[in-house]
């Protein structure tokens, strides 16, 4: 039993040392827009998204791309982890506005 506790003891561990290796972002819903509209991350490392959601209103925070869907309650934040990417563009979108609420990862 000790053996198994200090085994659970360790994995905590070293998960604390994968999820800080992270870059980290940040992007802004306001007014229904993502800001900024093109983010800037590191190819080939995880990335620790935060998702601010400045408005009343809730928001869907989704990119096919990126395989994500999370949904965002008013005046909150989520985080979510993605990666580590390709040199590439994936796009995402708020679901709930579709027509406004576009923006752009760059991994490069």
């Amino acid at each position: 039993m000790a053996r198994f506790l200090v085994l659970c003891f360790l994995s905590l561990l070293s998960f604390g040392v994968f999820a800080s290796d992270a870059a980290e972002a940040t992007v802004t819903i306001k007014d229904h827009r993502f800001f900024p509209a093109e983010l800037r991350v590191p190819a080939g490392r995880k990335v620790r998204l935060t998702v601010i959601n400045q408005d009343a209103t809730p928001e869907e925070f989704e990119s096919y791309e990126l395989n994500r869907e999370k949904v965002v309650a008013g005046n909150s934040r989520i985080v979510v982890f993605v990666g580590p990417l390709a040199r590439g563009r994936y796009p995402y979108f708020g679901d709930f506005h579709m027509t406004t609420a576009k923006g752009l990862l760059i991994a490069d």
